[in-house]
């Protein structure tokens, strides 16, 4: 049957479901990955109280992150001056400051734009989170909860070295209780 071309499918991921890769410090779970989009990786991720991301920065990457529940601090700007810690404090130079993000908030990330995000409540809360082009950040997370698996304080040589194999200049330090 020459010239016939097979019928696409799309992907449906029931709530609830998707590959779930988790440690102390954090839940990812893949809803969808570089197999299924050429565009981005998906991901619904639980952050716990505590959890610091950490401002950073990608050179090619592009992200884009939805609140479904809970409450995160969140830096989407350059700032004035880049501080090696408390970027919670930083201003842009057109005075953007962190914001409390809260269920429904979007936050678009463009590259080479500085981010971060922090849970300093006492709750979880809930991202849908979109990272192109895939399938890098599938394989960060996996490896970087691998590295945050132990419970124990971050290894951060380990993060470091992981972080610039995947196209992440780490501008402050990761942190989870």
């Amino acid at each position: 049957m020459s010239g016939l071309v097979a019928a696409a499918e799309g992907l449906l991921v029931p709530p609830g479901q998707g590959r779930v890769v988790q440690a102390p410090a954090q839940h990812v779970t893949f809803k969808v990955t570089g197999s299924h989009s050429r565009m981005a990786s998906t991901f619904e991720v639980i952050v716990p109280p505590g959890f610091d991301v950490g401002a950073h920065v990608h050179t090619r990457s592009e992200e884009l992150f939805y609140v479904l529940e809970g409450e995160l601090d969140v830096l989407a700007f350059e700032p004035r001056i880049r501080t090696p810690d408390g970027w919670e404090k930083w201003e842009s130079s057109s005075g953007n400051r962190v914001v409390r993000a809260t269920p429904g908030t979007v936050i678009a990330v463009p590259p080479g734009c500085p981010h971060a995000f922090a849970n300093p409540t006492g709750e979880a809360a809930k991202l849908f989170f979109q990272a192109g082009p895939p399938p890098d950040h599938e394989r960060y997370f996996e490896e970087l909860l691998e590295i945050l698996g132990d419970g124990g304080p971050p290894d951060h040589e380990a993060i470091e070295a992981l972080r610039a194999k995947y196209d992440i200049e780490q501008l402050t330090p990761l942190k989870h209780r």
